[in-house]
């Protein structure tokens, strides 16, 4: 058995005979052999020695004996895996090893087929749990929090306090800040890390469903139910539930959330058994909820119960600092993935992007990032490269007056425009740009259908405009 990589095999047993035979077999087979007479200088030995692969622990030694030195192995993050052997070996022995972590229990005389054979699965078995991690990392690599600001440093400051409690959490902040991020931080450096992560978002679910996503429902208790539904809360049991924009959330729906926060219980439509859960409830919202409350929205004693760890989300133009860090990051990640050359931008137009607003925040910097990747064939993004509202150029078009012949016209021409520079600047977010312009998003809509905007999935674009409908 011939490795491409020389695995490293650290042998802890008190019989020098038993470390001689290993070692004769191990280093014929091409591994690196370690070895310790006892568990102190075996952990010692694991310690000073960097990517240890197995570990073949004797359960019978002077000192500390084998099921302890397993049990401090097995608590360290990126343990090895560690086969047992013992010459007195029992089928208790083998159940507490196994309990503690245990690969594998040999019984000696050791024969080097077996062992050999036990040593090939460990580390088949290694380099899947590697594997693991290394796609957990990558994963987790989209969800990272960057920013050395001092509100950022706080942030982390107060995630780490709160990760490892069970408190409810508040996130609130400008929509695009990356308040999933903070849960998804939270969730990650708490004692439930291993449990799930369930994200609902509570604006994009209709009022009608709203109950049934949450709690689940029972076959046939509504029209479409052809079948029991399992609830996000009770998918979330033992792990973290994050219910993003949580202020659009109707009151009916607030008190059984109440419910669950309060009693820990939930209710599945269409059915009379309440079943408990034990989940953790982090939330977010881009709105005033205290606002929210007085205009009878929002429940005050939700807010409460939600209000127990609040955490800010700041905008981008509050930390501008951050944001040659973020560009640079945002090149490197979809360098990687997309196997494009790095790109970096130009004195220039890193200052235009730092002096820019960014009233889409962290979701707008990254949408424009990546668009300019794609669109830009050279090495180096210049100045003239960025869209015209990042260059600071872009004027709300204005028509001549003897090339409209009606007032209507020049009110249209000028009103598309207008419309067109307001969904740039908010990285066409509909709902953000109705609110910036101080109108219905309906009647955003029909201004978009009547002039012929047409918004893509994505980042959004605008198809050339048609003319002002003549009559």
């Amino acid at each position: 058995m011939k490795n491409e990589r020389k695995a490293k095999i650290l042998v802890i047993d008190d019989e020098e005979n038993i470390r001689k035979s290993l070692k004769m077999i191990l280093e014929y087979e091409g591994f690196t052999f370690l070895e310790a007479g006892d568990g102190e200088s075996g952990l010692q030995k694991l310690e000073e020695t960097f990517g240890v692969d197995i570990v073949l622990l004797d359960i019978r030694m002077p000192g500390m004996d084998g099921l302890e030195i397993l049990k401090e192995i097995k608590a360290k993050p990126y343990s090895p895996e560690v086969i047992m052997i013992s010459g007195q070996g029992t089928i208790q022995n083998a159940v507490d090893a196994t309990k503690l972590g245990a690969f594998e229990f040999l019984e000696k005389p050791l024969h080097r087929d077996r062992v050999l054979l036990s040593i090939r699965n460990a580390l088949n078995q290694n380099k899947l749990q590697r594997e693991n991690l290394d796609l957990k990392k990558k994963a987790e690599k989209h969800y990272e929090l960057i920013g050395s600001h001092p509100l950022m440093k706080k942030l982390w400051k107060e995630i780490q306090s709160a990760a490892p409690t069970n408190a409810t959490v508040l996130i609130y902040g400008e929509s695009g800040t990356g308040k999933e991020l903070i849960a998804r931080a939270v969730h990650q450096n708490s004692l439930r890390t291993r449990e799930n992560f369930v994200q609902v978002n509570c604006a994009a679910i209709p009022e009608e469903l709203i109950e049934s996503e949450l709690f689940g429902h029972e076959k046939g208790s509504f029209t479409g139910a052809t079948e029991r539904k399992t609830g996000k809360f009770e998918q979330a049991d033992g792990g973290t539930i994050f219910l993003d924009e949580i202020g659009d959330m109707s009151l009916k729906t607030q008190s059984k959330v109440l419910r669950v926060l309060e009693e820990g219980e939930v209710q599945k439509v269409g059915s009379n058994k309440i079943s408990k859960v034990d989940v953790r409830v982090i939330a977010a919202t881009n709105k005033d909820l205290k606002k929210e409350i007085e205009r009878n929205n929002f429940r005050d004693d939700l807010y409460f119960r939600l209000n127990v760890v609040p955490l800010y989300s700041p905008a981008l133009r509050e930390k501008k600092e951050d944001i040659p860090f973020l560009i640079e990051y945002f090149c490197r990640n979809f360098a990687e993935e997309n196997n494009f050359k790095f790109k970096k931008f130009s004195g220039d137009a890193l200052e235009a992007m730092v002096r820019y607003p960014w009233k889409g925040n962290v979701r707008e910097l990254k949408n424009v990032i990546e668009r300019l990747l794609i669109m830009t064939d050279k090495d180096t993004i210049e100045k003239k490269d960025l869209p015209e509202q990042i260059r600071g150029e872009h004027h709300v078009f204005l028509p001549e007056a003897d090339k409209v012949k009606t007032l209507k016209d020049f009110r249209e021409l000028a009103e598309k425009d207008f419309i067109l520079a307001k969904l740039e600047e908010n990285a066409w977010n509909i709902s953000q740009t109705a609110r910036e312009i101080d109108t219905p998003r309906s009647n955003l809509y029909k201004k978009l259908e009547q002039y012929g905007i047409k918004i893509t999935a994505g980042v959004g674009e605008a198809v050339a405009p048609a003319s002002p409908k003549e009559e």
